[in-house]
């Protein structure tokens, strides 16, 4: 019997090999892709098999507002979302673009060690008024659509939950007018450097180099009642030659070791 993936795995082939390289290719591959996919992404450009100078360097940033640079005109080959809705409606706007969901992510709390967060204990913290609570921002980045979604299952646990968490979460990055907190640190750790929040709830991915870069920090993995599964899906555009294999790439062994050596549940990894 074939395996689920197969089926993905042999349109993704065909494509690619439809769309062998050509000499003479003069634009490089554009790639956008998620704020959270950057190690993993730099990482995969620079293991993908292609002639030097053919992929650009990629451009990351919130999954929402990339999508709207390229609906504005930007050209982009791949967009590697955080999420499935920025590629589908790109594929919706747009004939001939592929949808494919290619990893999955868990979302955790990562807060100050102090607040001595548990699985038991997390809602309770999260709607303590004494303790401030950041989000990415929804809409713009599929962060925060994320965390709302968590605010909608707190509901079902505590009534009263989501207004409290809804009312009290401060957007403070992934917004179209969101600047680095802390100048030449990254946007999660810049929320914690300025002291602006003393837990935020993002993608467990990310956790571990946060925590290693400021101390005094832990991160929760949410408990099952209230988490959602993000799910990661690339549109593949069908121009660029290098595209489809680039995708298929992303889809191969290679591709999903790399991306769970960065913390994401890769979807394409036979077991041992």
């Amino acid at each position: 019997m074939p395996r689920p993936f197969d089926w993905l795995a042999s349109i993704l082939l065909g494509a690619a090999t439809a769309l062998l390289p050509r000499p003479g290719v003069a634009q490089p591959l554009h790639i956008y892709a998620a704020g959270s996919l950057s190690a993993a992404f730099t990482e995969m450009v620079n293991a993908f098999p292609a002639p030097p100078g053919s992929v650009a360097p990629p451009v990351f940033g919130p999954s929402g507002l990339l999508r709207q640079r390229i609906e504005q005109g930007e050209p982009a080959d791949i967009l590697a979302s955080a999420d499935m809705t920025q590629p589908r409606t790109l594929a919706q706007e747009r004939t001939g673009i592929m949808v494919v969901m290619f990893t999955r992510n868990r979302l955790c709390a990562l807060g100050r060690s102090s607040l001595g967060l548990t699985q038991d204990n997390l809602l309770d913290r999260l709607l303590d008024p004494a303790v401030r609570l950041a989000t990415s921002t929804p809409g713009a980045d599929p962060g925060g659509d994320y965390a709302w979604a968590v605010f909608a299952r707190a509901e079902t646990v505590h009534p009263g939950a989501r207004a409290i968490l809804e009312a009290k979460a401060m957007k403070l990055v992934g917004g179209p007018n969101s600047a680095p907190l802390v100048p030449g640190h990254g946007a999660v750790q810049g929320v914690f450097l300025a002291d602006r929040a003393d837990v935020m709830l993002g993608y467990c991915s990310g956790s571990g180099p946060i925590m290693q870069e400021i101390p005094g920090l832990s991160s929760m993995a949410l408990p099952s009642a209230l988490t959602v599964g993000p799910a990661y899906g690339m549109a593949v555009f069908p121009d660029h030659p290098l595209a489809a294999r680039f995708a298929l790439f992303v889809m191969s062994e290679q591709g999903q070791m790399i991306l769970q050596r960065h913390g994401f549940d890769p979807i394409g990894v036979a077991g041992n």
